[in-house]
Formats: C-alpha cells, structure tokens, sequence
C-alpha cells in the first residue's frame, strides 16, 4: 500500500498491527456509483473506509432493492466479515455513494489477527455489533413507520453522509433505496416540502432539521 498513508480510522490499533495494514492492505479509490461489492461474488477482502460512504443492500428474488445501512469512515460490513470467513458467496451490494477510498484487507490477514491483536477483535466485534443494530433499525423503519417517516429517515441519513444538506439524487433512485414506487416518493415528498422538512428543486433536495 502506499507509504506513509495515514490510517486514521478513528478507532486506536496497535502500531504492529498499523504497519502490517501498510504492509498487506491495497489502498483503491473509486468514483460514485461504482459496485464494490456485487450479490454472488465471492469476497477476498474486506474494506475498512478512510474517506467517502458506501451503501449497502440487499435484493429480493425479483431483483429489487432495499437500502441496508451507509458505511462511512471507519467503518466495515457485518456481511462482508460474515461471507469472508465463511467462503460463502455476498448476499448483499456494496455501491460507492460518494467518491470513496478505503483498505481492502485480505481474507487471510484478518482471520490471522483477530488472534494476533486485542484491538482488531475489539474492532471486529464492535463492527458486527453496530451494523446489527442498524439492520435492527432498518426492520423496525420498515415495521413501524410509515413511508413518509422513512423517507425522511433516509434523505437525512444521506445528507450526513454527504456532510451536505443539499442532496443530488432523483425520485427514481428514493424509490429504488426504499423498495417503493416513484409515483409514491413524489406524493410523499410534497407532503414533506409542505411540512417545511425539505425543499424540493430540480434533482435536488434541501435537507432541514438534520
């Protein structure tokens, strides 16, 4: 990996284990919109994020989309950590929502130091913990809420991983994140410009209150 790259992740590894991240991770850097991680293939890394987000999905039997969770600096996937370890195929999609760089980690690296080093399991168990409680959330959004609740739960996570409450997006690609139609998200979100939550404008969205 590049030389002298500043892991920060804001999370505290040893220096032995920060030199071997040096030494074994493959720094890569992709555009918004770019898969990193595809449903069916099989995963040889795992990424560890150092700037940008990455959102995570699932798909149904027909080929629709539910957003999961954002990843964001620092971060890791629960079902990335799950599949490597079990050499099973991905049952999720990994897609660049802003310009990201990130560590991929191989397989055989993280198995190793999860014995080697005390704050890599921490880290590890840590990650699993808390992308846990954010699929927990996604079920009770999906159970509990209604739309218009959701959708305004999702155009605030967006903008925080933007670090931006203007958001580009379109009402097709709400409805794809949330697993609705775009006739839906429309309607909904007047009702929400009408509340003042938002202000819509032409591919862009005002995020207020976040």
């Amino acid at each position: 990996m590049q030389a002298g790259l500043n892991l920060n992740f804001g999370y505290l590894f040893e220096e032995e284990l920060l030199k071997e991240m040096n030494e074994f991770g493959i720094l890569k850097e992709v555009s918004e919109g770019h898969e990193i991680i595809g449903i069916g293939d099989y995963i040889k890394f795992m990424p560890l994020i150092i700037s940008g987000a990455i959102k995570v999905l699932r798909e149904d039997k027909e080929g629709d989309e539910l957003l999961l969770y954002f990843l964001e600096k620092g971060d890791t996937c629960a079902m990335t950590l799950t599949c490597s370890l079990g050499q099973t195929k991905s049952e999720i999609r990994a897609i660049a929502e802003t310009d990201t760089t990130f560590v991929m980690i191989p397989i055989q690296k993280m198995e190793t130091w999860m014995g080697k080093y005390k704050s890599w399991q921490r880290f590890i168990l840590q990650s699993y913990n808390e992308r846990f409680k954010e699929m927990l959330e996604a079920v009770d959004i999906i159970a509990f809420h209604n739309m218009d609740e959701r959708l305004l739960k999702h155009l605030k996570n967006k903008a925080m991983v933007h670090h931006n409450d203007m958001i580009q997006t379109t009402h097709q690609e709400i409805a794809n994140d949330l697993h609705t139609s775009r006739v839906v998200i429309s309607r909904l979100l007047k009702k929400l410009e009408n509340k003042n939550e938002i202000v819509l404008h032409r591919n862009h969205i005002l995020v207020k209150n976040i």
